[in-house]
Formats: structure tokens, sequence, C-alpha cells
């Protein structure tokens, strides 16, 4: 069985080139079910394991079947964000088997984050097996994979200091308003969308108690709950135009694939404001904010790209984590590719049970032929089962008492190989014959 991961991220491609193939949660069933129909069209493995992991900072495809086939993963995503085959090679990377479980064990564990061992990850990456698994595209090997990562990621956060120290996307935001804005406790603040990020975000802000909070969202409902939290007004997202002015700081992250808050609509708030400043942090993958509102003079925006310098602040501290964590992650790549091998048709648990089935029907068919033969020279009955016990009991043992006399030399062996050593030698021939 082989297992790739094909991705882009934060390191390797651009903003708005990984807005291209940023998939909502809910996307991601009929995203795998177009994958693999595409996979099993071009590799005639109909059968092939798919996961889609998307987040802020990346999107990753892992897949496992019979043979690995990144080529034909890599146009189908290519297609599917609207470009071609060459740039999307360009700012991607593919990894296969033990490379692609290092990777996803580095993932889960924040070693490959923003946010050196943040934590967030980890939720992001059990949503994308849920909607795998109920999409049906998750096989045992990918199911593997991932409660193994899920497994590492769990003894690196309990065994390191990885997260410690960590500054998190949420409180870089509201460490950079801090620096525009002399006190938090005089600014009104806008939070645009009302998921997972957005109520981080919230929860930072409230915490240096802000003259008042407004969530914005596409619906009420949603939005009400976290404003009831935060003790915050709301609004739905069709009026954010003509309220946009009453805020000094904005943050925004939602699912759209469109910008919701124009250059034209920032405009017309800043003359309403006599262009005083306004504060705002772009956390969407799409873009929620027009990238050109960043040149006007009296605006402050921040993407998460332009968030990585503070948030890397403090990871020299965490370095010294690193080392610990990836050997942990070490010893879990190296489990995992014993399973796949133990796997394998061609050499791992399922050939040696073969091995061991056509072992075991050759004694028996050898002891039943001289049964037989005894049995027509007319031999005693009792005499000839006797013999028949006797036969296949010492050809059994034999590997046993073999390894026992060789027993001393103290190199360890793996359970497969003892199992060969008993039962399936080449010497077989040699066993001590049968009494009578």
């Amino acid at each position: 069985m082989a297992v790739w991961a094909l991705g882009i991220n934060h390191t390797t491609a651009p903003l708005d080139l990984r807005g291209r193939f940023a998939f909502a949660l809910d996307q991601i069933a009929p995203t795998l079910h177009g994958l693999r129909d595409a996979l099993a069209s071009g590799t005639r493995h109909p059968q092939v394991e798919t996961a889609i992991l998307s987040t802020c900072n990346r999107t990753e495809i892992y897949c496992a079947a019979p043979a690995a086939a990144p080529e034909h993963t890599l146009h189908w995503l290519a297609h599917s964000g609207g470009v071609s085959a060459e740039l999307l090679h360009a700012h991607s990377y593919h990894l296969e088997n033990g490379l692609a479980a290092r990777h996803a064990f580095r993932v889960a564990s924040g070693l490959d984050s923003m946010v050196l061992g943040e934590a967030q990850i980890l939720g992001q990456m059990k949503n994308a097996v849920r909607a795998a698994e109920g999409a049906g595209a998750l096989g045992s090997t990918l199911n593997q994979l991932f409660q193994r990562s899920f497994a590492v990621a769990k003894e690196v956060r309990s065994s390191t200091d990885i997260g410690a120290h960590s500054i998190s996307m949420a409180a870089a935001a509201v460490r950079l308003a801090g620096q525009l804005f002399e006190d938090l406790s005089q600014i009104r603040v806008l939070f645009v969308g009302a998921g997972e990020m957005i109520d981080l975000c919230a929860t930072h802000f409230a915490a240096r108690n802000p003259k008042h909070i407004a969530i914005a969202n596409r619906t009420l409902e949603r939005g009400e709950k976290l404003a009831a939290r935060l003790g915050a007004s709301v609004m739905r997202l069709a009026e954010l135009p003509e309220h946009l002015h009453e805020f000094d700081a904005v943050v925004s992250c939602t699912a759209s694939q469109l910008p919701i808050v124009g250059l034209g609509a920032v405009e017309r708030a800043l003359k309403k404001r006599r262009h005083r400043p306004i504060f705002m942090v772009d956390l969407a993958v799409p873009r929620d904010i027009e990238p050109e509102v960043k040149q006007l003079e009296d605006v402050y925006l921040y993407t998460v790209d332009d968030l990585a310098g503070v948030v890397q602040t403090g990871q020299a501290n965490r370095q010294a984590a690193v080392a610990q964590a990836e050997a942990i992650i070490d010893a879990g790549v190296q489990s995992f590719m014993r399973w796949i091998d133990q796997r394998d048709p061609a050499g791992g648990t399922v050939s040696l049970i073969r091995q061991l089935n056509a072992q075991a029907d050759e004694w028996r068919a050898l002891e039943l032929a001289r049964a037989r033969k005894r049995l027509a020279r007319g031999e005693d009955v009792e005499a000839v089962l006797e013999g028949l016990s006797r036969g296949l009991t010492q050809k059994m043992l034999h590997g046993a008492m073999a390894e026992l006399r060789a027993a001393g030399d103290g190199e360890p062996v793996s359970p497969a190989e003892v199992i060969g050593r008993l039962f399936l030698r080449a010497d077989r021939g040699t066993a001590p014959r049968r009494c009578g």
C-alpha cells in the first residue's frame, strides 16, 4: 500500500494562491467524491482512500492506494483551483510513505505551523478526518495514519514544552492593535464571522475590555450565541457597510469565497470617521477584505501572512523542545511503516499467514501420503495414526528446537522473523523422520 500527501502551505505558496484551494468543511465531502472518481479512473484503483485538510495556512490531500499517484492528484488539484499544473507544482510539495507519515505527524503536533506548537491544527485535522469518514473516503490505512498522528501529537504536547509561550494569531492581533491604540479599553471592535477563529480572537480582545464589541454574521442565530457570551451586539453582514465607520478595529474570518469588505466601503467609512485610523485583520483564506484596502493611508490591514513575524516571537524559547518532539515523531513513523509493511501482500503479515498455511498444507499432505502407503501395506491403523501425529508434531517443533540450539547471539528479531524461523526454514527437509 502506498501513502502520499500533496499540499501547499504558508511556506510554499502566497496567500492568494492558497485562497484558490481553500475548502470549507461543507465542501469536503463532494470534493472528496470528485477526487476519488478522478484517481480511480486515472490509476485503475477504485478504492483510493482520500482526506483533505484545509486551513488558513494549508491545503493538503492525503491518499492511500495500492500504487502512488501524486501526479494524478496534482493535476486534479490544479484543475479544481483553476491554475496550471506547472504553477501548482512550483508551489507545492508531495511526500510518500514514511515522509508522508512524518509530515502528518509534524502537522498534527504543531511543528509545521506558522505558530510553532499551536494546538488549533489538531482540531482542524480531526475535523478533516471526520469529514473524510462521513464521505466514505477513509479506509484502514489513512485511518491508521491519522489516529497515530493524534497519538503522537498528544505525546508531543504532554511530554515536551513545544507549546509553551506560543503566541496565537488571536494574541498577535491584540498585540498589533495595542501598538496602534494607546488604550484598547477605549476602542470599538467589530468581528466579522462567528466561527472558531473569530471566537478565539473575540475572547482575546474581550479580555482587554474594549468600549464596545459587535458581531456581524450571515446568520443572526450563530452570531447571537457568541455575542451573548461576550456581552456584544450583533448585526447581519448586509448591515456592515452602513456601520463600518463606527469601529476602530475590524477582525474578519469567514468562509466566503469572495471579499466581504470592499475598497469603496472602507473609503466611505474613513470619510465618515474624518480619517481616524482603522485597524483591520483579515484572517480568512480566501480574503475577506479586498487587498487594495491596504493602500489607504489611514488603514492598517494585516493578513494571516503579515502576522507571521509577530507569532514567531518567543520561538527560540521553544526550539529546545523541537528535538525531543522530533524523536517522538521518528518513533511514530517507524511504527507506522512497520504496520504498513506487515499489511503488504508482497512481504508482510498477509504473506506470512499465506506461507504458514501453505507450509502446514504441505506437511499435512506429506504425512497423509505416507500414512496411506503404510495402510496400503497392511500396517496397523493405530500405529499409522500414531506415526502421522508424531510426524506432524516433529515438523512443527523442528524450527523451535533449532532456534533454541542456536540461541545466545543476542540479536533482536521481529515477531515475523521469529515465526519465519520457527515454521518456514529452508532446511525443513532435514527434520527428523518419524518413527515407525
